[in-house]
């Protein structure tokens, strides 16, 4: 038998905490409670929060506090630095181009692009693992994986022209996931998923020349025109930004999607639980961050293994305490019930609870600091991508090949560290919240009787006004979680659906969004359709990767009623969001016809004809544009008023 992998140590373990005592012997009660509360509407994280501060531990929001007050030209957009003639800044009127002649346009659009392909490249990237992990398991070369959903495994190859009559699922895999890696270069020139889409929202990118032609081409394409001395029109520059976002959202990210649930099993509703208060202070505590489930998968089956469970009752633990955050623990969520302890401002702090054993990362969204806090606690951080390896880690090199092997390894440290716990120092607050999660489409449409069309009906009749899709992150620039939740809130009273992927649904659930008992706190027409339904006003429908649900739920309500997707009655938003992820989906749900509404300005106030294309003059391209409304309140405001506009249009 194979024996268990041993870890890496990247460089040096961080043995010291580092404390900030002298800025936080600044901070007296009533400062630390006034920051508290300003810093987070989450309560259980504000116990917690406080913890740190007393003690000097630096957090997420300290290093926000220490970066202010901006730089004025990197907010703007107008400060380049992609070649060494630099770096340059546009200060009007003095200095108007760069170098080597750029103008605020064209640095504002350059840097845009850059982020586009940047979030395109990570979430398609995230696709890629999954597509491979798929084929390695159609050609024999792992056994740690199988087909959990072999219905749809048969949908999607018929629907990739890939004949499975008296085909095994191995055979079929195989084929599938050869197919879908093609799609990454230009051999293939299309994607398979596009065809999803309305025929005349496909038209619409025909016209523009934005159907983008291979996953990998289009991010390549995108560096090679901000590549000095290329790209100087920023219109074709955003433009190609549009199509390299659409190559993630109908293509990497939906890939992503659609393999996980052949691989994983397709998300059904389901109950469980949320915040920081699911970890359990009689147990080993161990949390998986990031977003590959490939990886997270595995972890499940190893904190079953009897003989770890064995070793965790010899060290006095009562078990194996699993949990998610982030993306990662979103798919966990959907497809196995494991509760989560929160979204991307929340990883600092469950570290604090004193009651973490360890923390198993892959990619994106991690903090570099993660060892740094730890190194005050005895939780152990554990990378497990040649990605995203971080210094003070431990270090497995994870692949599908010997996965079982490496999660053992993994969970067998977790064990092991928990004699290391000073239980005088486990502080886990309040008490879980319950969460009803698990709604991919086909929970949706089982919900509903088999189709959509009871939704469609319920939209016609005006008991449901729309639907919006409340995505992205968490944000400093944003009190932690608000955004998302006054939002929510907001919508609902409006009668409007809200579905919620990433840290946006995280939000909800600690806020009590994601009970079917909020649907009190939803207009009376809404209300009522949750309670015959017996399913909360906003719905979880996964992790960022997961937006791609929401763009198959648009297109297939658009192909019902035979419209593009830009006259349903629908919208999206991002209140808190902070990464190149989520500029790629925005930029992918406004050029599939979806207006979207932001809580955080993007650095592009430079170029005001940058801002007016992307706020209007794509109206006229796509059908479709950004807006910028930090009040979530006035974003609700925004969002009622377009929906209410579209029905008028339908004459609904």
């Amino acid at each position: 038998m194979a024996e268990e992998p041993k870890p890496q140590m990247i460089r040096e373990k961080l043995d010291v905490c580092e404390l900030d005592r002298a800025r936080m012997s600044l901070l007296n009660p009533a400062l630390i409670e006034q920051k508290k509360n300003e810093r987070t509407t989450d309560e259980n994280a504000k116990p917690v929060l406080e913890l740190m501060m007393k003690e000097g531990i630096e957090t997420v929001w300290d290093r926000f506090e220490m970066q202010q007050p901006p730089c004025k030209h990197c907010e703007n957009g107008t400060s380049c630095s992609r070649c060494t003639m630099g770096p340059c800044r546009i200060i009007p009127p003095h200095r108007i181009r760069g170098v080597c002649g750029a103008d605020a346009d064209l640095i504002v659009s350059r840097n845009m692009l850059d982020m586009i392909a940047t979030g395109a490249a990570a979430h398609s990237d995230h696709g890629r693992d999954i597509a491979e992990t798929l084929y390695l398991f159609g050609t024999g070369k792992t056994k740690d994986y199988a087909i959990a959903d072999p219905e749809k495994l048969q949908r999607i190859c018929k629907e990739y022209g890939i004949k499975t009559d008296g085909k095994k699922p191995e055979q079929m895999a195989a084929e599938l996931g050869g197919a879908m890696l093609d799609e990454y270069g230009m051999r293939k020139n299309t994607l398979q998923f596009l065809n999803r889409a309305p025929k005349a929202t496909r038209e619409i990118w025909d016209k523009l020349g934005i159907t983008p032609r291979g996953i990998d081409r289009e991010v390549v394409d995108s560096m090679h025109r901000v590549q000095m001395g290329v790209g100087a029109d920023y219109v074709n520059i955003l433009l190609q930004g549009l199509r390299t976002s659409l190559s993630d959202g109908w293509g990497g990210s939906m890939i992503g999607t659609e393999v996980s649930d052949i691989l994983f099993g397709t998300p059904t509703i389901s109950m469980s639980k949320m915040n920081l208060a699911v970890l359990k202070a009689d147990h080993v505590n161990l949390s998986v961050h990031g977003h590959n489930p490939v990886l997270s998968e595995v972890i499940v089956k190893a904190v079953a293994d009897p003989e770890l469970k064995a070793l965790a009752l010899k060290y006095g633990a009562k078990g194996i305490n699993l949990v998610g955050m982030c993306c990662t623990g979103n798919e966990l969520l959907m497809r196995k019930g494991i509760p989560m302890t929160g979204n991307h401002l929340n990883q600092e702090l469950i570290i604090a609870t004193g009651a973490l054993e360890a923390m198993v990362v892959d990619y994106q969204c991690i903090f570099p600091s993660l060892p740094r806090t730890a190194s005050c606690f005895h939780t152990q951080i554990i990378s497990t991508s040649s990605k995203a390896t971080i210094p003070g880690s431990f270090f497995f090199d994870f692949h599908a090949e010997d996965a079982y092997l490496t999660a053992k390894a993994i969970v067998r440290m977790a064990v092991e560290n928990y004699k290391n716990r000073n239980p005088q120092r486990v502080l886990i607050p309040g008490e879980p919240v319950p969460v009803m999660a698990g709604f991919s489409n086909e929970a949706i449409k089982n919900a509903l009787g088999g189709s959509f069309k009871p939704l469609i009906d319920l939209i016609a009749a005006g008991k449901i006004r729309g639907a919006v899709g409340i995505v992205g992150c968490n944000n400093p620039h944003v009190k932690h979680d608000s955004g998302h939740v006054i939002l929510a809130k907001e919508l609902i009273k409006k009668n409007i659906l809200c579905v919620e992927t990433g840290c946006a649904a995280i939000a909800s659930g600690k806020a009590g969004l994601l009970r079917p008992e909020a649907a009190s706190l939803a207009g009376d027409n809404l209300r009522a359709v949750c309670e015959s339904l017996k399913i909360p006003p906003v719905l979880h429908m996964g992790s960022c990767v997961d937006n791609s649900r929401i763009l198959v739920l648009a297109a297939e309500l658009g192909n019902a009623l035979n419209v593009p997707i830009h006259k349903l009655p629908i919208a999206g938003a991002a209140p808190e969001w902070y990464s190149q992820k989520a500029v790629s989906i925005g930029a992918y749900f406004v050029a599939s016809g979806v207006y979207t509404v932001l809580g955080v300005m993007p650095h592009i106030a430079g170029s005001p004809a940058t801002v007016s294309l992307l706020t209007e003059g794509l109206k006229g391209a796509v059908n479709a544009s950004f807006a910028v409304e930090p009040d979530p309140a006035k974003a609700a405001v925004l969002i009622s008023d377009h929906i209410e506009r579209k029905r008028t249009e339908l004459g609904i």
